[in-house]
This record gives C-alpha cells, sequence and structure tokens, in this order.
C-alpha cells in the first residue's frame, strides 16, 4: 500500500530533501547536494517563487520514504503560453510503477485543480533552474545545477503518457583539445576588430548583472519553454556568483560599445562538495572553502551564455559566441581547469552545437523534458 503525503511541515520537507541520498546511496556518481542550498531553494528566499506556486508529496510504503513529486505553475510561463499550463519535478522514486502511479496521481489531482492540463517537466521549479530528466550519460556524475536519475525513471514517465518534448545537451571538451581550425581562426581574427571582449566589472556588479538579464532573455526568448529571468532572481544570482566566480571568467563582448553577449565559467561545485554528503557543518565549509580556494577543481561548467537576439543569424554572431568561449580559455589553465561542460544546449540549437562539435566538444549527457496533456477540472 503506497501511502502519498504533502509536504507541510520541516519534518516532511526533510524527508523530502534527504530522500535522494538514501535512493541514490549505492550510485558511486551520485553527489549530495548541499541541505542548506535545497532548503533555501524550496522556501521563499528562492526568488522563483515570486511567480511560481508549488506543491511536494512523498510517497511511502511501510513508513518508509520510496519517491517524491513536485508539481508547480509559473505566472511569467503562463504569461507566454497560456493559463492552462503546470509543471512536474524533483522526481526521484523506488523502481516501482505503484510509486511512480501514485506520485503523478497526486502531481497532476493538484495541477488540475489550478486550471494546468498542458504540464511539462521535470524542472526544479522551472526551466531557468534544474531541468530535465537523464535519459542518457549515466556514467558520469552531475556537473553544478544539473540533474541526476536513475535509468528507469523515463519508462515510467512514458508508460503514464508522457512524451519528449525536447531533448537538452551537455556538451563536453577537455582545454587541451579545444581547436580552432585556420579557417575557423580567420573568421575570429576578422571579427575581432569589430568586437570588444571585457571581463566582468566588479565595481558595477549589480548593473553588470541586469545586462546579463537582459542579454539572456533576448537571446533566449524565441527557444522551447523559454521564461524570462526577472531582475530580483538575477540579483540574487549576481549575490551566489560573486563569490563563486573570479571576474576573469565571466566575459561580455561589446559591438560600438553596446553589450551584445556574454559567457559565465562557474567551477564546478559538485566537484567541490562531493564526499560532504550535504552537510557544511562541522567541518564541511572548511573543506568546501579549501577545494575552492587552495587545492582547487578541475572542472567546471558554462550554465549561462547568450547572444542577442539580433546578432544570432546575423554573419558574426557564432563566431561571437567562439570569442567568448576562447576568451575562458586562459583563466581555466591559470586554475589548472582541465575540462568544461557547456550545458545545456537545445537539441534543436543545431548552430550552436555545430560550433561546440567543430572545436572538440562532444555530447556526453542528454535529458529530456516531457509534455502530457491532462483533463482540466
Amino acid at each position: 500500500m503506497i501511502q502519498v503525503e504533502k509536504v507541510q511541515d520541516k519534518h516532511a520537507l526533510k524527508a523530502f530533501i534527504q530522500f535522494p541520498s538514501s535512493l541514490f546511496s549505492d550510485d558511486p556518481h551520485w553527489i549530495d547536494p548541499l541541505t542548506v542550498e535545497r532548503e533555501e531553494h524550496l522556501s521563499k528566499k528562492n526568488p522563483g517563487t515570486d511567480h511560481i506556486t508549488w506543491q511536494a508529496w512523498i510517497a511511502k510504503k511501510g513508513g518508509t520514504v520510496v519517491g517524491r513529486i513536485t508539481a508547480q505553475t509559473d505566472t511569467l510561463h503562463r504569461e507566454l503560453y497560456g493559463p492552462d499550463t503546470g509543471h512536474f519535478g524533483m522526481i526521484d522514486a523506488i523502481d516501482d510503477p505503484e510509486v511512480f502511479d501514485a506520485l503523478f496521481a497526486a502531481a497532476e489531482t493538484w495541477l488540475k485543480s489550478q486550471g494546468a492540463h498542458n504540464i511539462t517537466g521535470p524542472f526544479s521549479l522551472n526551466i531557468n533552474q534544474e531541468s530535465g530528466l537523464l535519459i542518457d550519460g549515466f556514467d558520469t556524475p552531475p556537473s553544478a545545477l544539473m540533474p541526476h536519475g536513475k535509468p528507469y525513471y523515463a519508462s515510467h514517465l512514458e508508460r503514464l503518457g508522457y512524451t519528449q518534448g525536447i531533448d537538452l545537451l551537455a556538451y563536453w571538451m577537455k582545454r587541451t583539445d579545444l581547436f580552432f581550425s585556420p579557417s575557423l581562426t580567420r573568421l575570429m581574427d576578422q571579427v575581432r576588430k569589430k568586437v570588444t571582449l571585457r571581463p566582468l566589472n566588479r565595481k558595477k556588479f549589480a548593473e553588470e548583472m541586469q545586462v546579463l538579464r537582459e542579454i539572456f532573455n533576448s537571446g533566449w526568448q524565441n527557444n522551447w519553454g523559454f521564461v524570462p529571468f526577472t531582475e530580483r532572481e538575477f540579483d540574487i544570482m549576481g549575490d551566489q556568483l560573486k563569490y563563486l566566480v573570479p571576474d576573469d571568467m565571466i566575459h561580455i563582448a561589446e559591438v560600438d560599445s553596446v553589450p551584445c553577449a556574454f559567457i559565465v565559467g562557474l567551477p564546478n561545485i559538485n566537484e567541490a562538495i562531493s564526499g560532504l554528503h550535504g552537510r557544511l557543518l562541522p567541518f564541511g565549509w572548511a573543506k568546501l572553502l579549501w577545494r575552492l580556494k587552495v587545492s582547487g577543481v578541475r572542472t567546471a561548467r558554462v550554465p549561462l551564455m547568450g547572444v542577442r537576439q539580433e546578432y544570432q543569424f546575423s554573419r558574426i554572431g557564432p563566431i561571437i559566441a567562439l570569442l567568448l568561449i576562447e576568451a575562458l580559455r586562459d583563466p581555466f589553465a591559470k586554475r589548472n581547469i582541465d575540462a568544461l561542460e557547456m550545458s545545456w544546449i537545445l537539441e534543436t540549437n543545431t548552430g550552436m552545437r555545430t560550433i561546440l562539435e567543430r572545436i572538440g566538444a562532444e555530447p556526453y549527457k542528454r535529458y529530456r523534458l516531457y509534455e502530457k496533456k491532462i483533463q482540466a477540472e
């Protein structure tokens, strides 16, 4: 008998957050997220909750937690795609159809009560946070702010009527394998005469973050499932990046002194928190700071990159993206960062995929966003 309980108090929230640690205890590639970060993510401290309404559930069997899920609606998403949209996320469960059936029944019932019948996911809690169900690439650990999963998840979702919406790809490249062909180099040299690259100006940090937000919202606005970042979301993100990302790992491209594109290289926090089991006390803080500031991490991720819409289909747009990627090479070398994940990239973004593959990057993980129509009540 499966019992599904709403997460309505701190005790249930703790069980919800801790469940994946037991589920993935035998997975050598699992990395426990920091408990304090997950608690903040599922609280009003998450600026996304300004426009996201969500509910979480845990499933129990014989008194033991065996699964979890969230359902959510997003007013910004509804403004763009209609008032009948809703989402699910943070799905984790044992390999038992009854558990998946019970969890999705609870989520879909709640979504119907919110007037939703076009459902997409998984999102934690929207597309600008952790997105997608891992479909391929279970044999390596997830990079910072990327989800992990079990191979059997997809079959359970598909049995319940969820179908592919779109796939997201993560690309991997070794710094020493980064290769620009002579023809690409010539194009880059030509565009370099028109484009100025500069690192982030920390003295104007708040202003710079809003510049990045404007570029991102412009560049991504026509992509599948796009939801704009709010000013507050980028303010909070800036507070985090300020302590995690060196100035020379955020670059802005300008044409005629007007910012047109940017890239953010994030040291792989997952590499730094591996083995902490989600805890910063009593010694986790010291280990984390040591790994980030002293011993260093050997991998990084590009979680944010954008090129203004008006440049994307121009001759120089793709080359600007190449120049930004190239700009990270020296800062990475200085910090002994050996490899980089570019994620995520829409499978349909053939322009960016072609660029990445031409310079030596390879797709190594695939995430799927699902969709389903349910009857609204």
